[in-house]
């Protein structure tokens, strides 16, 4: 286990102690040898077609009074839903498509997700062409928002992409960098679009959210980009921004927030945990060799997963330390998916007992459950 402050830090902004004291534990991205085996491999959920090489190319949303779990990829111009069995048996499937405008081709779909709300659940699919919302299953579209492209040069693409709950508000993100916020009414398609947050000036990467602890300071929003910039967010009727924490060269592909701290993987195979209200880092972990495609938590537990285009799975456990606070790290578990671009990795439940996994190219989702 390690523990690690941010006194003396370097040009980076990582400490040096906290670069020495994770260095040998967490430098290669073939650990597994360092923590006993944790998760076995189970029945896989084929799929009609590959999963795209899209980063958080993974949505699951569990279903526990009807023992069912809905997983969503995307490929190309349409997403596939599947709704399965503990055991890992397809009951349904179903396939949604981009809402055509304007152009000769089909817009390509950028990303899927599930967002559980405090009174309902939508199922939110983002794409070159906007964004839209459907009831849980898939089965009505309740919301169109078409994205404007009067502010895109004629050589930037224009999609959506980063989706998050919090609250009743959905937060999804832009290739301008904007930050759409819809308020989501209790039932029906009233929904509207209350604010759009513009602290970003490259396209939106990832969105992250938590449930709010009630005091005015505390950040339950972060939303990452291309540059690496991460914005910590209080959200309300008027989004506050907390804090902004800077890039540094390299793209932020997916983050998460747990218990004030936000967790950030990066296109360098870093894992970068940092204080959710001040900005201040609490440890870097080089995770991965390769860039970082999916980051889950496991909020019951502090578990972290992460999945990067080296072919590896990680799992490892965040707590606080007691004595001074500091955010404490203890690598878990780690599975190679052999020749398989990976792009979308999720736990399946909030204990983080089974998680599910896609790579580019790959006809079918990959599941793996405790042992």
């Amino acid at each position: 286990m390690v523990a690690a402050d941010s006194e003396r830090p370097n040009a980076s902004g990582v400490s040096e102690l906290l670069e020495s004291r994770l260095s040998a534990a967490f430098r290669a991205p073939g650990i597994d040898h360092l923590s006993p085996r944790m998760f076995r491999r189970e029945r896989s959920i084929p799929l009609r077609g590959s999963a795209a090489a899209l980063c958080n190319n993974l949505s699951v949303l569990q279903l526990p009074a009807r023992n069912l779990t809905h997983f969503g990829v995307v490929h190309g111009p349409s997403a596939q839903l599947l709704s399965a069995a503990p055991e890992g048996v397809p009951l349904a499937q179903r396939q949604l498509h981009a809402k055509e405008g304007a152009g000769v081709s089909p817009p390509l779909i950028t990303q899927i997700h599930w967002c559980v709300l405090p009174f309902r659940v939508l199922l939110v699919l983002t794409s070159h062409r906007g964004i839209q919302m459907y009831e849980s299953d898939g089965s009505v579209m309740v919301y169109w928002h078409a994205l404007d492209a009067g502010d895109a040069s004629l050589v930037q693409a224009v999609f959506a992409q980063g989706i998050a709950a919090s609250g009743h508000y959905v937060c999804v993100g832009t290739w301008s960098g904007r930050v759409l916020v819809f308020d989501i009414p209790t039932k029906g398609p009233n929904i509207v679009l209350s604010e759009e947050l513009a602290r970003h000036q490259t396209p939106i990467s990832d969105i992250a959210t938590e449930p709010a602890q009630g005091q005015d300071c505390m950040a339950d929003t972060v939303t990452a980009d291309d540059s690496g910039l991460l914005c910590v967010w209080r959200s309300g009727p008027k989004f506050k921004l907390l804090t902004q924490i800077p890039g540094f060269g390299v793209p932020c592909s997916s983050v998460q927030l747990w218990q004030g701290t936000v967790a950030a993987g990066y296109g360098n195979g870093q894992v970068r945990l940092y204080e959710a209200s001040t900005g201040s880092i609490h440890v870097q972990i080089d995770a991965h060799a390769r860039a970082i495609c999916a980051l889950d938590l496991a909020p019951e537990v502090g578990k972290l997963l992460s999945a990067a285009e080296d072919t590896f799975i990680h799992i490892w456990k965040l707590s606080r330390s007691p004595e001074d606070g500091c955010i404490e790290v203890e690598h878990c578990h780690g599975e190679c998916v052999p020749d398989t671009q990976l792009c979308g990795a999720r736990f399946c439940d909030p204990s983080g007992s089974s998680f599910a996994v896609t790579g580019y190219d790959l006809a079918e989702i990959l599941r793996f459950s405790s042992m």
